[in-house]
Protein backbone atom coordinates (compact mmCIF):
# COMPACT_ATOMS: atom_id res chain seq x y z
CA UNK A 1 0.00 0.00 0.00
CA UNK A 2 1.39 3.49 -0.90
CA UNK A 3 1.17 6.45 1.66
CA UNK A 4 -0.92 9.21 1.22
CA UNK A 5 2.35 10.95 1.52
CA UNK A 6 4.05 9.06 -1.26
CA UNK A 7 0.52 9.83 -3.41
CA UNK A 8 1.05 13.56 -3.08
CA UNK A 9 4.73 13.48 -3.81
CA UNK A 10 4.21 11.16 -6.83
CA UNK A 11 1.44 13.85 -7.80
CA UNK A 12 3.59 17.09 -7.36
CA UNK A 13 6.16 15.29 -9.40
CA UNK A 14 3.85 14.70 -12.35
CA UNK A 15 2.51 17.87 -12.05
CA UNK A 16 5.34 19.47 -12.42
CA UNK A 17 7.07 17.49 -14.90
CA UNK A 18 4.11 17.00 -17.50
CA UNK A 19 1.77 18.46 -19.02
CA UNK A 20 -1.95 17.17 -19.44
CA UNK A 21 -3.97 16.99 -22.22
CA UNK A 22 -7.90 15.74 -22.46
CA UNK A 23 -8.95 13.58 -25.94
CA UNK A 24 -11.63 13.21 -27.12
CA UNK A 25 -12.72 10.66 -29.32
CA UNK A 26 -15.86 8.73 -30.77
CA UNK A 27 -17.74 6.25 -28.15
CA UNK A 28 -16.00 2.70 -28.20
CA UNK A 29 -12.88 3.73 -29.91
CA UNK A 30 -11.13 3.65 -27.00
CA UNK A 31 -11.06 0.14 -26.38
CA UNK A 32 -9.91 -0.53 -29.89
CA UNK A 33 -7.28 2.33 -29.89
CA UNK A 34 -6.32 0.43 -26.58
CA UNK A 35 -6.25 -3.12 -27.74
CA UNK A 36 -4.20 -1.86 -30.43
CA UNK A 37 -1.62 0.10 -28.03
CA UNK A 38 -1.44 -3.29 -26.21
CA UNK A 39 -0.66 -5.32 -29.34
CA UNK A 40 2.65 -3.20 -29.68
CA UNK A 41 3.47 -3.33 -26.29
CA UNK A 42 2.81 -0.23 -25.62
CA UNK A 43 0.14 2.20 -23.49
CA UNK A 44 -2.31 4.06 -25.51
CA UNK A 45 -0.14 7.12 -24.19
CA UNK A 46 2.66 5.98 -25.22
CA UNK A 47 1.24 5.21 -28.75
CA UNK A 48 -0.10 8.64 -29.10
CA UNK A 49 3.48 10.22 -28.07
CA UNK A 50 5.31 7.61 -30.44
CA UNK A 51 2.67 8.55 -33.69
CA UNK A 52 3.34 12.26 -33.15
CA UNK A 53 6.97 12.04 -32.46
CA UNK A 54 7.02 10.35 -36.12
CA UNK A 55 4.89 12.82 -37.85
CA UNK A 56 7.04 15.61 -36.37
CA UNK A 57 9.89 14.15 -37.30
CA UNK A 58 9.05 13.00 -41.02
CA UNK A 59 7.47 16.67 -41.65
CA UNK A 60 11.00 17.81 -40.83
CA UNK A 61 12.82 15.71 -43.41
CA UNK A 62 10.37 16.36 -45.92
CA UNK A 63 10.68 20.19 -45.51
CA UNK A 64 14.56 19.65 -45.62
CA UNK A 65 14.19 17.67 -49.22
CA UNK A 66 12.16 21.02 -50.41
Amino acid sequence: MVSKAQQKATSKYISKAYDQVSLRMPKGKRDIYKAHAEKKGKSLNALILELLEDDIKFEEIMQEDD
